[in-house]
This record gives structure tokens, C-alpha cells and sequence, in this order.
């Protein structure tokens, strides 16, 4: 039969086969069209199914074989969609389809029905099969044992059957692709088999469960004879729910053999304690404990590496280094399949974002989160659990941490990490040792609970704002990351970015209705917030933000705001900070060094000036134990050295020499001084004064060697605000100039030095 063209609709989630009915609805409006169209000229089409899944096809999607078909009824329904009844005539060849007018159009020819002697045994085989298959399956109607006896060809009864069993749209569509009746026969009775297998297994389960209810049944009624007989007898006890209660929950728990047999053990301790034992009691709360622990309850973490990025890039602002160990880590066991979680320690000023940070790792990886403050725990009992013996015993705060969090492989954020105290009580950071030890949590044993607990899934992320005051043996377990303070162009991105937007939002307010330049914004970080972090930053915009809702209801009227820099003393009222500023103008005696505070970066001045005396050091300015050991060698350096500087030794010996860091209420400490305190006391002796351009940090010894100091990126910020344009820094901190901002490194010079002959000779 030569080739003819019709034109085509495409079916998806159901199949149509010859010699049946099939009901559709077309909510597209291009298949709409076509379905007018059809009926208008009252022709037939082509029904196919698409190759690939989708919403929208090509030509290259749609397949060889389809289904010439004749539309029976056509109604158009009240919400816009199209109804049809659309019955199958041939299976057919398309030879190929054209595209016109948002449809399809395709050459197709009939494939005829052939009835072999061979096929007529295959039709035999299968009719028997459907008696037997119909006798079986629930939903199998008789239906269609009526129409069987209709067909007289292998094809036709296999589209038949096919149209009544239930199988996947794909193997339906494989069935309409066979063109051969034979495999399509066996095909089909593969498939009737698997399904009388699984009807068979259905029943037997069926019989064991039925079984089983019976034998609860007489429990049950044997249960409900001793609590009526209780009951007379005046002794009523819930006793008996309890336990039932409890063994329907351990049947379900997930946990090994040996936390299982524990857990049996406890039941038939807590079923022969008697109810008005206070023993009762304890037992119970153990039960309660180990039953609902994680034991092997996991979640999967996300596996797109861009998703991960992404989620954590929205939420918090550059921290790359963190970022990029999280991308690290999920990329490794992606690879691996079998890593140990990592233990991070986010080391960093106040404010900077490290706790929230470790929450938004947790919702970046699609796992679930907990947290517990260790700040101020003098007692390891708080880590490890209490003994069971004790009254009021309880786990420790880690598997009450784990159980809150319900899965075993959480994010838990261990907070204020170096702010634990040791005493008489105990030395609760020798009890972390063994949660964080990647060597031994994985057989992590609490007092309370006295089963090993695997703690190796865990992503354990501590936090800290000093990492000296972390015991070094608990420092060595732990894998930090140091997240310093942000620097005024980051605060402004951080404020444009996150801060306002969210605050607008909280206050009810649009970006429309409230704008915020950049001028203004860096003013409020200069002048109203004295932080390394934006925690004050994040309060100050909220100030900002209700004075104008007060504004906008009391003026009854909607008014829009566009905040400028002249407009904030308006509403913050006068600016509540300034930071240190550098020497006003060069004199001897005064040079400006540079600090790591817990705002962040500042400079710090130090005066020195002498006047008759005996030849000995005043120092003042809340000075700690490392900075006047600092004051005291640089001035035994300068001594020894006296004759290379051009010192006159008398000086020394019959003069006081008094050392002052300004600002004395506040505490001063950490060894980074050295070489600013033995610049001031030369420039003073010699009455050479210091550029105020200038500032240096770092520590020196007594034969002048300078050494490396840390907060290099805070002091570099803090001194560029002052205005600094030369810092002298140690030689070994060469390397962390890549930390600092490169519109920070374009605007100031940095001269490294390895020791201190270097500097007095780049200055004197």
C-alpha cells in the first residue's frame, strides 16, 4: 500500500492500540487546533508516542511506529481543555513528518495482520494464559473474555490483552514497537508471569499476616482479661500499654545486633520491675534514651557541587577558604564513597559570621543541623554524660546534641570552643578529645548510655575567637580555618547584598519606598560600628530603618525615602566611634603601631619620653605581661646597640625613659610591638621624628631578628583607614600579603624586613 499523509497527535503517559478505545484531554492549544481541524474535514490521524519524555518535541523525538486513528466523539469542557474519544484502526509505519503551522503532518502506511500456522499455537498458548491470568489478578474483569472470542489473529488479541493489563507506560509503548505478534506474544506472557508472582507472594504474605493478627487478637483479649482483673482487685496499672508501646517502636528501630540485645535486655528489666519501684522510672528514661537515638539513620548529602556553591555564595559573603574545604570534602567522597567527615574549627573575630556560616553548610549539603555552647562548661560530665548511678543522671551534650539533630551524620556546631574553663570540677576539653579525635569517634562511648556511638559521619564544626586559648592537644585534632575581620568595602557589599534587604523586608518596607547610598552606608560603618564582623552594622541599619516607619505612620502618608550621607546624623543621631587615628603631625618620640583588637584592626600610637632619672623604664597604658616584656628588650637592644645608632650612652644611664600607649582603660597584649617601641625610643633619643605616614608591627629579639606576627589583614584595614601609606612588616609575613584586598595593596607600600637594622636604616 502506497504511502499517505495525516496529520499527527502525540499521546504521553498513555498508549492506544488497534482495536480499542481510548478517552484524551488536550489542554494545548496548537493540539486543539488540530483536533478542530480533524474533525471538520472528519478524517482520520496518527496517534505516537514521543521517544524521550518532555513537554516539548522535535521531529527527531517522535518514533517510526504509531497508531492510525479515528476520532469517535469531540467536546469541548469548561475549563479549557479539549475532550476526545479517539478508537484504534492499524498499527503503522511512518516513512517520515513534516512540520506546518505549530503540527505535524507524516507519511505512513498500514502494516497488515498475517496469521501463520505458527502464530495459531502462540494464539492458542495465550488465550489458556488469560483464563488462568483472569482467574488470578483482582482487577482483571471478565471483560475482556467476551472480547476475546471477537479476534482471530495473534496481533490482534496481544493488542488486546495489552490494552487491559497493568504494566509501565514504557513497556506499553515497547509492545506497540514490536512488530513481530510472536515476541510480542512472549513479551506479554513475561510479563503476566511476573505479575502471577507477585499476586502469589501477595497472598502468602497476606496468610502469615492474618496468622499473626490472630495470635495478637488473643494477647490482646488475654491482656484486657488481667487489667479487668486489676481492676477489681483495685490495682491499675498503664504498665502494660507502656511495654506493648515499646516493643512496637524496637521492632522498627534501625540499630545493630548488639544495641538491639542491649535494648531487649532493659524490657525485660523494665516488665519485672515491679510498678512501684523508683527504679521504674530510671529504667524507663534509659529505654526512652537508647530507642530514640540515630543508630543508623542517615541522610544524603547533595551531590551537585554547584548547587552546594551557590547556597553557600547567597548566604554569606567571601569566607572562600571555608567554602572551598565544604566543595573539597563533598568532591573527595563523591569520589570515594567512604570519607570520614571533616572537624573544622572556624577561628575569627566576633560578628564575622562563623556560627550562622556553619548553619549554612548544613542547609548547603541537605543535612539536618544541631548545636551546643561550650562557653563556661567547667564540668566533662557536660560532654560525657553522668554515671547511671547518679540521681538525675543524663547523656552529655553531645549525644542530647545528636538525638535533637535525629539523623547520625548532622552538622554540629560545637560553639565558643576556646571559652571552656578547667577546675577542681573536671577538664571538660580533655572529654572533647575523644568526639573529635577522627581516630577514635567512630567508637565514642557515653557515661549515660554506655553504648558505642558512631560519631565518624558526624561534620563536626567548632567556633572560636582566640585559637591561643584552645588547649593545644585539643588544637591538634582539629582542622582550622581562619575567618578574619571584613574590610569596609566588604561591609559595604555585605550590607548592600544581605543586611538591607533582609532588614527592609523585617520592617515591612520595599526597595522602592527606601534607598541607601553607598556613601551613606560606609559613613554608618565608620562612624556608628566599631566591629571586625556586621553584627552592629546588621543592628544599626534596623535603627535606621524603624525611625522612618515612625516617620512614615505618624505622617500618616506615603512618603519615599532616599537616605544620603547628610540624612544619617539625622536619624542615628552624632557618630558614636572614631577610630585611633595615626600621629597628626611627625615628632620624636611618637610612631604608630599597629593592633589586633576585637573590632578588628586599629593603629596604636606609642609615646616615649625621657627626663632625668636613674636609668630606668616607666611603662603605662594597661600594658600586659607580652608587651612590656617587649618594652623591656627593646630597650636592652637599644642599649647593647647603643654606639650603631648614634646613641649616647649617658642618655640611657642618667635619664628615666617613660612608655606610653594612649587610650589606658583599655587592655593591651600580644607580641607584635617590638620594633614599633624600639623606633619610638631611638627617634626620641636621637630627636629625629618618624614620618606619620609610616607604621610598622612586629616582634623583635634581643639581637634584633624581627619576627613574624599574625592579624596581618586587620592591622593592614585598620591602617589604611588611618590613613597609612608605608607599613614595615616582618619578612616571614611576606606571604600573607595575598589575604589582604587588592584595592588595600594598590594604596599602600609594604617593606618587608628580616631584621632590625634594616628598618633603622630605611628610617634614620
Amino acid at each position: 500500500m502506497k504511502d499517505e499523509k495525516l496529520k499527527v497527535l502525540i499521546l504521553n503517559d498513555m498508549v492506544l492500540f488497534p482495536n480499542t478505545e481510548l478517552r484524551v484531554e488536550y489542554d494545548n492549544i496548537y493540539d486543539r487546533e488540530v483536533i478542530d481541524i480533524i474533525d471538520q474535514v472528519d478524517e482520520n490521524m496518527l496517534l505516537v508516542n514521543p521517544i524521550d519524555d518532555g513537554e516539548e518535541f522535535n521531529i527527531t523525538q517522535l518514533p517510526k511506529i504509531g497508531i492510525l486513528a479515528r476520532l469517535k466523539m469531540k467536546l469541548n469542557v469548561p475549563n479549557g481543555r479539549t475532550r476526545v474519544v479517539v478508537e484504534g484502526l492499524h498499527r503503522v509505519e511512518i516513512s517520515n513528518y513534516e512540520e506546518a503551522n505549530h503540527f505535524f503532518e507524516a507519511n505512513y502506511k498500514i502494516i497488515e495482520n498475517t496469521f501463520s500456522e505458527e502464530e495459531e499455537n502462540y494464539f492458542n498458548v495465550l488465550l489458556k494464559f488469560i483464563d488462568k491470568y483472569v482467574d488470578k489478578v483482582p482487577y482483571m474483569g471478565n471483560a475482556i473474555v467476551s472480547q476475546v472470542d471477537k479476534v482471530d489473529t495473534l496481533s490482534d488479541l496481544c493488542d488486546l490483552v495489552a490494552s487491559y493489563i497493568e504494566v509501565s507506560y514504557d513497556k506499553k509503548k515497547k509492545y506497540i514497537e514490536e512488530l513481530n505478534p510472536i515476541k510480542r506474544c512472549e513479551l506479554l506472557i513475561e510479563d503476566m508471569s511476573q505479575d502471577l508472582k507477585l499476586i502469589d507472594l501477595q497472598r502468602k504474605l497476606e496468610q502469615e499476616v492474618e496468622k499473626e493478627l490472630s495470635d495478637q487478637q488473643k494477647e490482646f483479649f488475654l491482656r484486657e482479661r488481667i487489667k479487668a482483673m486489676e481492676k477489681e482487685l483495685g490495682d491499675v496499672s498503664s504498665k502494660d500499654d507502656e511495654l506493648v508501646n515499646l516493643k512496637n517502636k524496637v521492632s522498627k528501630l534501625k540499630c545493630n545486633k548488639k544495641i538491639k540485645d542491649r535494648i531487649n535486655r532493659e524490657l525485660k528489666r523494665y516488665e519485672a520491675t515491679p510498678s512501684a519501684s523508683p527504679e521504674l522510672s530510671i529504667i524507663r528514661e534509659y529505654l526512652d534514651w537508647l530507642i530514640n537515638l540515630p543508630w543508623q539513620k542517615y541522610t544524603k548529602d547533595e551531590s551537585n557541587l554547584r548547587n552546594v556553591k551557590e547556597d553557600l555564595d547567597s548566604s554569606h559573603y567571601a569566607l572562600n577558604e571555608v567554602k572551598e574545604r565544604i566543595l573539597e570534602y563533598l568532591a573527595v567522597k563523591q569520589n570515594t564513597n567512604n570519607l570520614r567527615s571533616p572537624i573544622l574549627c572556624l577561628v575569627g573575630p566576633p560578628g564575622v559570621g562563623k556560627t550562622s556560616l556553619a548553619f549554612a553548610i548544613a542547609r548547603a549539603l541537605g543535612r539536618s543541623c544541631t548545636k551546643i555552647s561550650v562557653g563556661g562548661i567547667n564540668d566533662e560530665a557536660e560532654i560525657i554524660g553522668h554515671r547511671r548511678t547518679y540521681i538525675g543522671a543524663n547523656p552529655g551534650r553531645i549525644i542530647q546534641g545528636i538525638r535533637r539533630a535525629g539523623t547520625t551524620n548532622p552538622v554540629f556546631i560545637i560553639d565558643e570552643i576556646d571559652k571552656m574553663t578547667k577546675d577542681i570540677k573536671g577538664d571538660p576539653a580533655s572529654a572533647l578529645l575523644e568526639v573529635l579525635d577522627p581516630e577514635q569517634n567512630s567508637k565514642f562511648s557515653d557515661h549515660y548510655i554506655e553504648e558505642e556511638f558512631d560519631l565518624s559521619q558526624v561534620m563536626f564544626i567548632a567556633t572560636a575567637n582566640y585559637i591561643e586559648q584552645i588547649p593545644y592537644e585539643l588544637r591538634d585534632r582539629l582542622e582550622v580555618i581562619e575567618v578574619s575581620s571584613y574590610t569596609e568595602y566588604e561591609k559595604l557589599d555585605i550590607a548592600k547584598t544581605h543586611l538591607l534587604p533582609i532588614a527592609l523586608d523585617e520592617h515591612g518596607l520595599t526597595a522602592l519606598q527606601v534607598t541607601v547610598s553607598d556613601e551613606a552606608i560606609m559613613y554608618i560603618i565608620r562612624n556608628y560600628t566599631k566591629e571586625a564582623g556586621v553584627r552592629e552594622l546588621q543592628r544599626t541599619i534596623a535603627t535606621l530603618l524603624r525611625k522612618i516607619v515612625k516617620k512614615l505612620l505618624l505622617n500618616n502618608e506615603e512618603n519615599f525615602f532616599s537616605i544620603e550621607k547628610k540624612d544619617i546624623e539625622e536619624f542615628l543621631g552624632k557618630p558614636k566611634y572614631s577610630y585611633q587615628e595615626k600621629a597628626t603631625r611627625g615628632e620624636a618620640g611618637v610612631v604608630n603601631g599597629l593592633a589586633y583588637t576585637i573590632f578588628g584592626g586599629d593603629v596604636l600610637p606609642i609615646e616615649v619620653t625621657f627626663f632625668k632619672g636613674k636609668g630606668e623604664l616607666i611603662l603605662t597604658g594597661s600594658l600586659g605581661e607580652v608587651m612590656q616584656e617587649s618594652c623591656q628588650i627593646a630597650f636592652s637592644y637599644i642599649k647593647s646597640n647603643a654606639k650603631k645608632f648614634g646613641i649616647d650612652t649617658k642618655l640611657l644611664t642618667e635619664n628615666d625613659i617613660h612608655i606610653h600607649v594612649p587610650e589606658g582603660a583599655v587592655n593591651k597584649d600580644g607580641p607584635s610591638a617590638g620594633i614599633t617601641i624600639t623606633t619610638a625610643i631611638i627617634s626620641l633619643l636621637k630627636d629625629k621624628s618618624v614620618s606619620n605616614d609610616i607604621a610598622m608591627t612586629g616582634e623583635i629579639t634581643l639581637r634584633g631578628r624581627v619576627l613574624a606576627i599574625g592579624g596581618l589583614k586587620e592591622k593592614v584595614i585598620g591602617a589604611q583607614r588611618a590613613g597609612v601609606k608605608r607599613i614595615f612588616i616582618p619578612k616571614d609575613n611576606e606571604k600573607d600579603l595575598d589575604d589582604i584586598p587588592k584595592e588595600i595593596r594598590e594604596n599602600i607600600k609594604f617593606i618587608p624586613i628580616k631584621n632590625y637594622q634594616e628598618l633603622y636604616k630605611k628610617i634614620f
